[in-house]
């Protein structure tokens, strides 16, 4: 698989050859979504939290007596099936949303997103990706140079000058190798990778 190498004005200078392994699999619609929604679902936290029928501020005083009212009995206010009762099934903060997905599904998910990220032409490659000082002015001026509006950045290492000039900008977001997650790779229209960064991926994601 052949990927484009950009230059600093943001155009194809020339082309460098992929592994076909990470970026010439066949897309996967069904993996590709349960990778995605297994990754958000991981990262949920169970913050939610109702009251069961021995919980809420009920008396638990007979309402009215058994017989004679015309109404249908009832023992207590704190019901379910009353109005400002407990929950039959309450939802507790201790709640596990995680999905477990497996190595091996995790990494053809993520290279089928790779590889139909190349053949939309939204992925490129760069040499390398720096800025000379921690200014969101200077990263903004270079994406603009090289025709970049939402970009995701992936390199070999985290540079502290281009991480904290990212940080500003929420349409680009700069990560390392190992902190690449399939719902960013989706989530941006353009994915620039470094040199050094490819072959990281190629080594770890086959």
């Amino acid at each position: 698989m052949e990927l484009k190498l950009l230059n600093d004005q943001g155009q194809a200078a020339s082309t460098l050859q992929a592994s076909d392994v990470l970026f010439g699999r066949d897309y996967n619609e069904a993996l590709v979504h349960q990778v995605v929604t297994a990754y958000l679902a991981n990262a949920r936290s169970g913050n939610r939290k109702q009251k069961g029928r021995s919980e809420v501020a009920k008396s638990t005083r007979k309402p009215f007596r058994q017989k004679g009212t015309g109404n249908a009995r009832a023992g207590m206010a704190s019901s379910p099936l009353w109005r400002g009762g407990g929950k039959i099934f309450p939802n507790t903060p201790d709640e596990n949303f995680s999905q477990k997905v497996n190595r091996k599904m995790y990494r053809a998910g993520v290279a089928a997103i790779l590889s139909q990220l190349a053949r939309e032409d939204r992925l490129a490659v760069v040499d390398s990706f720096s800025v000379e000082a921690p200014k969101t002015r200077l990263l903004s001026q270079k994406l603009k140079g090289m025709g970049l509006d939402s970009v995701l950045v992936i390199t070999d290492e985290i540079d502290e000058n281009l991480f904290l000039s990212s940080r500003n900008l929420h349409q680009v977001l700069v990560l390392s190798v190992s902190e690449a997650d399939p719902v960013s790779l989706v989530r941006f229209p353009k994915v620039l990778v470094t040199k050094g960064a490819l072959a990281k991926m190629e080594e770890a994601w086959q």
